[in-house]
């Protein structure tokens, strides 16, 4: 019955909301009323209305608000917001929906701290021109993430050292070092990305063998949607998402309406589409990449000039689930 209440008021409301559309079942997108979204461009629609477990959602990818729609419809219309809450919550004790957390797109750094990260220099702390810096400002990294991305100088020696006889001595090489920390901001393992061609690409090394690695643990709000994609790189791209860094996720605890699958975009990758297959199985959400793009994962549809607004709007509207997602799958692999 709530279902349909939401609905009946998101109804209601769409006349006053400029660029309303819906997207897919509860899923809807707008311009913000909040900020009133791009001045520069009046065809920017970032506010988007959303299902978490049985409760609709707004969140403006512009300025950051997220509410409830209970407080959202208040914000619109005092009085349609007294209509509201009557038919909601008629038949039970009065009550004002809770409003959704704000979300803080600044992520806080200050708890998640190790010493086995002292020796390391901090993106952040090198010279506009040092490779390594330049190498991260290339990607498109914003720059926020500084703080969390190290430079190691010689990654074989340092890996030896944290964990030893990791690796043989007989040449060693530079390598960006991302940090893996749980969700109570413990260390437990990091990863060295090559400047060049050096092999293999991606080398993670687990201080704790017991926990999968899942790479972004410590930033993740559960009461939020939750993305999932490939690479730690990637992941710092979209708020609120973490990088499975080929972990099964099955033990993932939290709600699976609350979960949207992102996978590189690797149609001939047989390896890729069977695990796509298997999130459909089991319910998930899933980004299926239309045609149109032709860059293989989210770092580089960034460095191709998309802006981080036009990514959030790309992936909510190839977001499929169920049957469709199976349908959309079908099609879109070549093997």
């Amino acid at each position: 019955m709530s279902n349909y209440i939401d609905l009946k008021f998101i109804n209601l409301i769409s006349t006053r909301l400029d660029k309303f559309k819906q997207k897919t079942d509860y899923l809807y997108n707008f311009r913000c009323p909040h900020c009133g979204d791009s001045t520069k461009n009046k065809s920017k629609a970032r506010g988007y209305m959303y299902r978490v477990k049985n409760d609709m959602f707004f969140k403006c990818h512009n300025c950051g608000m997220g509410q409830s729609l209970g407080n959202f419809i208040k914000f619109l219309d005092s009085k349609m917001y007294s209509e509201y809450l009557l038919e909601r919550y008629k038949g039970s004790a009065p009550a004002t929906p809770k409003p959704l957390k704000q979300f803080d797109f600044k992520p806080d750094f200050g708890s998640v701290k190790s010493d086995l990260l002292d020796s390391l220099t901090k993106i952040s702390e090198l010279e506009k021109l040092h490779p390594a810096r330049q190498y991260v400002e290339k990607r498109l990294i914003p720059p926020q993430y500084y703080d969390i991305l190290y430079y190691c100088n010689k990654f074989h020696t340092y890996a030896n050292k944290v964990k030893p006889d990791t690796f043989p001595l007989k040449y060693d090489h530079p390598r960006l070092v991302i940090p893996f920390y749980d969700v109570s901001g413990n260390l437990f393992a990091f990863q060295g990305r090559a400047f060049g061609k050096e092999q293999p690409k991606y080398i993670t090394i687990k201080l704790d063998e017991n926990k999968q690695k899942i790479y972004g643990l410590e930033r993740i709000n559960y009461q939020q949607p939750i993305y999932v994609v490939e690479g730690p790189i990637d992941s710092l791209f979209i708020d609120n998402s973490i990088a499975a860094a080929g972990a099964d996720l099955k033990s993932l605890r939290t709600d699976i309406d609350n979960v949207t699958y992102i996978f590189d975009n690797e149609p001939r990758n047989k390896e890729i589409i069977d695990r796509m297959y298997g999130v459909i199985e089991r319910d998930f959400k899933i980004v299926i990449w239309p045609d149109t793009i032709t860059q293989k994962d989210i770092n580089e549809i960034i460095q191709s000039g998309v802006s981080k607004a036009e990514l959030l709007d790309l992936i909510s509207t190839n977001t499929f689930s169920k049957l469709e997602a199976l349908t959309r799958l079908n099609a879109y692999k070549r093997i």
